[in-house]
């Protein structure tokens, strides 16, 4: 990370709908390299409520890319270098439930993975071995900030359930709506799995705001979805979204660690003299703080 780049602890994901923060005090935009390409868009760094945050929107500021487009690996590194040690990520849902309704927000604390580009999901390969702990994916710490946020700010809030990753970028069939809908899952997205896990492998706290825009194609009353429904709910919501994190940031215990910042302690298992030394250097933001931790105890 170039030296000039400011230390930021919080980072913001923002989703379709959630393409800018205007709030945001004094900021600057920064372009950063990765090893994994370029991330996304440009961070867009500045003072949420007192605090420093990083601002990335996940489609581009303009919604370019497809959900199997988006640089996952190359968004969560960046938001390393820049120091983000907690991540809320803001995404559109559909919801598989009668109870939770379009304008809802949703706080889930599992995710199930149905996407084909699993291989872009981890960091690591290419002869640095690691297996995460991943039972509890979200960290509950900033879900909980997120979800009493939301509460006082007026959304109609659900806590937990389980977000399933579809590929994408077509909506669900009716008969995989019934089979999520058997399995008892909650909503169903298109991008948050993979941030998760490498947020994760990255040691980032990270959790999700999910907004119900429709209820797929399942609903019998309702109807299929369509994207003119969804962005006009999406609008509806942007501006109680952004006092959610505008409030949510404030709450953050910035210097405790959970589970997730300690993460890589006990998931590598090659030997640190058998690293190839180019995933060494690629990975460098991600390794030093658990090599660190390494060395003092």
């Amino acid at each position: 990370m170039n030296a000039a780049h400011p230390t930021v602890p919080i980072g913001i994901l923002g989703g379709s709908g959630l393409y800018h923060m205007e709030s945001l005090a004094d900021p600057q935009e920064i372009t950063l390299d990765t090893p994994f390409g370029s991330p996304s868009d440009a961070y867009r760094i500045g003072s949420l409520g007192g605090r420093r945050v990083a601002f990335l929107p996940r489609h581009g500021r303009n919604h370019t890319l497809l959900p199997s487009e988006i640089p996952h690996r190359a968004n969560i590194h960046g938001f390393k270098q820049l120091g983000v040690r907690w991540l809320i990520s803001v995404s559109a849902v559909g919801s598989l439930k009668e109870n939770l309704k379009p304008r809802d927000f949703v706080f889930p604390l599992q995710f199930f993975d149905r996407t084909k580009r699993s291989a872009e999901h981890t960091f690591f390969g290419r002869g640095l071995v690691a297996h995460i702990s991943f039972g509890k994916p979200v960290c509950e710490t900033l879900a909980t900030i997120l979800y009493q946020s939301a509460t006082l700010c007026g959304a109609n809030c659900h806590w937990g359930g389980t977000y399933v990753n579809m590929e994408g970028p077509a909506f669900s069939t009716l008969a995989e709506c019934n089979v999520h809908r058997a399995a008892d899952f909650d909503v169903i997205g298109m991008t948050n799995l993979a941030e998760a896990k490498l947020a994760r492998e990255a040691e980032i706290s990270y959790a999700t705001l999910a907004m119900v825009t429709d209820y797929d194609c399942w609903h019998s009353v309702v109807g299929e979805v369509q994207v003119s429904d969804i962005l006009t709910i999406l609008h509806d919501n942007a501006e109680l979204a952004k006092r959610t994190i505008l409030h949510a940031v404030q709450q953050i215990p910035l210097h405790q660690t959970t589970h997730a910042h300690r993460a890589l302690d006990t998931a590598i298992l090659t030997p640190e003299h058998a690293w190839p030394e180019t995933v060494r250097r690629d990975l460098a933001p991600i390794l030093d703080p658990a090599l660190h931790r390494r060395a003092n105890n």
